[in-house]
């Protein structure tokens, strides 16, 4: 089904908001809930108004269909920049690193990087991957309380924190784990909200969140950096990302990354790598412990691919429906819930004409709920993945890692970690999650804005 076009308005329908701020504090509440009804109510082109008149009052654009999103992301790119708000809020905090770069320091530092993220190159974390899953059942297996319960977003999150720290600083997680827990999630939720701000703040300004935000930023920043300089004195012959990242060659003569570039690419992979990762395997675990039917399938192909040992890199490829059961969770909670872009240079989706200088944004959220692609969307149902029903689906329904040039460079890294763990975790444990809705928090990725609890029992393989 095509975008639908308007017969004579070129001007998007859209929500009037309050008086002054718009729609800006709708959207701070509540993201999700707002941008779900936007496109319910007013069709697959929403236009928004946030913030006081002037120069600090953003023009928004929710494009839901799968055209217009390809259009955005894919076909009309080169329209669309990474200049907006909540991504100069990122490169603030963050730095200029794959994600936030634009032009011609971005298509070098994707020469330099691409090459580390090859299929045959991150295949090589999967013994890693494997080896923090079997150390996590240990863990579990030792730590359940007396009613068997664990939270698993929190273990997801320290999970994916250690993968993550060991793919890119091969063994020194230890004293890294500990500054990144607390400060990432804290400086995610500070770029979000102060993208939506209807008032910004210098950064500059010694006000009490700006000095905690300029504080938690320095903590990570000493840690890489201190990282880096070691890197540096002892090479050592390593293979992970930050040595790889330390003698990347531009393929075209350039010069390789300088330290700052360095730390700002890790930085990036850090916040976005285990963030996103982590929202993954707590809804894939959260949903499987909804739907035991579901659940029993996932670890009955894990019974007959892996017996008892870890997966390899072979496994994962032939761990078909564990993978539909992840990407189906994926696409009920995408840890990248918005694509934001800057719009440079006018264009027309549906009709409706984007102009110069606002903003449009796509939501794999609301177009993996858009009923025209998805029956009984809120419904977790991994059947959706199989292969023919993927093929007749349109490529831009269903987004989770963007799409077009600026698609996450780390999307099989990511799939790759959630699916070597979740058949270890659920061949060792039975999850019984507790029903009822989930109180989400959007940041710069989403995840639960609240405990995550889930029972837990030994699996007995004589039950099967």
């Amino acid at each position: 089904m095509a975008i639908s076009a308007p017969k004579a308005a070129t001007t998007a329908p859209g929500p009037r908001g309050l008086p002054v701020v718009g729609s800006a504090l709708d959207l701070l509440r509540d993201f999700l809930g707002t941008t779900t009804e936007g496109r319910k109510t007013y069709g697959d082109v929403v236009r928004y108004v946030a913030g006081p008149p002037g120069p600090m009052r953003i023009i928004a654009y929710g494009i839901a269909h799968p055209d217009g999103i390809q259009q955005v992301l894919a076909g009309n790119a080169d329209r669309y920049a990474k200049q907006d708000a909540a991504y100069n809020e990122i490169r603030a905090l963050v730095g200029n690193g794959l994600l936030t770069s634009e032009g011609e320091v971005w298509r070098r530092q994707k020469r330099l990087i691409q090459p580390l993220f090859t299929h045959s190159r991150v295949n090589g974390y999967v013994d890693r991957m494997a080896q923090e899953s079997a150390e996590l059942v240990g863990r579990w297996d030792s730590m359940r309380q007396k009613d068997g319960t664990v939270d698993l977003h929190s273990e997801m999150t320290r999970f994916s924190l250690r993968v993550v720290c060991r793919a890119l600083f091969g063994t020194d997680v230890d004293q890294i784990v500990p500054v990144l827990k607390d400060n990432v999630p804290y400086l995610s939720k500070k770029a979000f909200t102060r993208s939506l701000a209807p008032v910004h703040i210098p950064h500059h300004w010694p006000t009490p969140g700006n000095l905690h935000t300029n504080r938690a930023t320095q903590q990570v920043y000493d840690v890489v950096d201190g990282l880096i300089a070691d890197r540096r004195a002892d090479p050592g012959g390593r293979d992970d990302l930050l040595s790889l990242l330390l003698s990347a060659q531009d393929p075209e003569g350039g010069t390789g990354l300088s330290d700052e570039e360095v730390r700002d690419q890790a930085l990036i992979f850090l916040l976005a790598g285990h963030e996103t990762t982590a929202t993954s395997l707590t809804f894939t675990l959260h949903l499987l412990g909804l739907h035991p039917e579901i659940q029993q399938k996932v670890r009955e192909e894990a019974a007959q691919v892996l017996d008892d040992r870890l997966p390899n890199t072979a496994d994962t490829r032939a761990l078909a429906y564990t993978t539909m059961a992840i990407q189906e969770a994926m696409r009920l909670y995408p840890a990248v819930y918005a694509i934001p872009r800057l719009i440079v240079r006018e264009d027309e989706i549906g009709g409706y004409t984007l102009p110069v200088g606002a903003v449009a944004a796509v939501s794999p959220w609301v177009t993996h709920r858009h009923p025209d692609f998805w029956d009984d969307p809120e419904t977790f149902d991994p059947e959706r993945f199989r292969p023919e029903k993927e093929k007749a689906r349109h490529r831009y329904a269903y987004f989770p890692f963007g799409g077009g040039p600026r698609a996450c460079i780390g999307q099989y890294f990511s799939m790759l970690e959630t699916i070597v763990m979740t058949p270890v975790l659920v061949r060792a444990f039975e999850f019984d999650s507790p029903p009822g809705p989930v109180k989400l928090f959007t940041g710069i990725t989403l995840r639960p804005d609240q405990p995550m609890p889930c029972r837990i029992t030994p699996h007995s393989p004589a039950g099967d």
